[in-house]
């Protein structure tokens, strides 16, 4: 692995991915609209190498990997835990280093990103990194959230972890996060700082949805709930979640969860 900056979130991943494994299944079926519409940009003209940064587990590399037969696909994570289950799959090659400052061997000319590209430490170097990294006339598309305020689902479930954990601190809105792409005039800003140009912002709504039977394994293994479970005695976990599950009634329809997913499509292309 080359050199990495964003050691904090290495840290971080490295845990939190072991829940991610586990629930893979479920984020890939939740998150498929947003894989859905990478998959399509892949398809729009002929490409020879893909890379996907923030693979995670792989959904979206293998999915474009399938969709582009002989196409070379190369998912890229911080997180060794996350790849480890990614690589289980076969399919495609993943590579554990840190988008920000890796030295890539080769150029691509479609780099992609499914809720990936938020946890930088710093978003402009690593841009620009991935500048160096594409093919002259190369292009770039990448979803990330929208505002907390549009992604009701991610705010009940911090405010359903700020329950169970009240003293912990709160989020620093400014550092690598869910959110910290939310603002499109901000995001332009970086890119253009980045060197990317014809950048194109454009809002997706979506929702997503899995069975209501996956809702607690799927609160359970991730994000800000599944934190704060970590932290409590393993006696009172299941009491805990038990607790916290009533705060997403809204979003049970019947035998479905239904999430509404906010975000931005944001695409550039590289100088030629």
């Amino acid at each position: 692995m080359t050199s990495e900056v964003n050691s904090a979130q290495a840290e971080w991943w490295n845990a939190a991915g072991r829940g991610w494994a586990q629930a893979q299944d479920i984020v890939d079926l939740v998150l498929k609209p947003f894989q859905d519409l990478l998959v399509e940009a892949a398809r729009q003209r002929p490409r020879e190498r893909v890379l996907d940064v923030g693979c995670g587990t792989g959904g979206v590399t293998r999915a474009i990997a399938d969709a582009l037969d002989g196409t070379r696909c190369v998912g890229l994570d911080i997180s060794e835990s996350m790849l480890a289950a990614a690589r289980e799959h076969g399919q495609a090659e993943f590579l554990l280093a840190d988008a920000q400052v890796h030295v890539f061997e080769e150029r691509f000319d479609l780099i992609v990103s499914r809720f990936g590209v938020m946890f930088f430490d710093d978003p402009a170097a690593a841009f620009r990194n991935l500048l160096h990294a594409s093919a002259p006339d190369g292009e770039l598309c990448f979803i990330t959230w929208r505002t907390p305020e549009e992604n009701p689902f991610m705010t009940a479930a911090s405010r359903a972890a700020a329950s169970l954990l009240p003293d912990a601190p709160a989020p620093d809105p400014d550092g690598p996060g869910p959110f910290s792409l939310a603002d499109a005039a901000k995001t332009r800003k970086i890119l253009e700082e980045a060197g990317w140009s014809g950048i194109g912002i454009s809002a997706v709504d979506r929702i997503c949805t899995m069975p209501e039977s996956l809702l607690v394994p799927y609160l359970s293994n991730l994000g800000p709930i599944s934190r704060a479970l970590k932290e409590a005695d393993e006696s009172v976990r299941p009491q805990l979640m038990a607790q916290v599950r009533s705060a997403f009634d809204e979003f049970v329809h019947g035998d479905e969860v239904r999430v509404p997913g906010a975000c931005w499509q944001v695409t550039a292309s590289a100088p030629l």
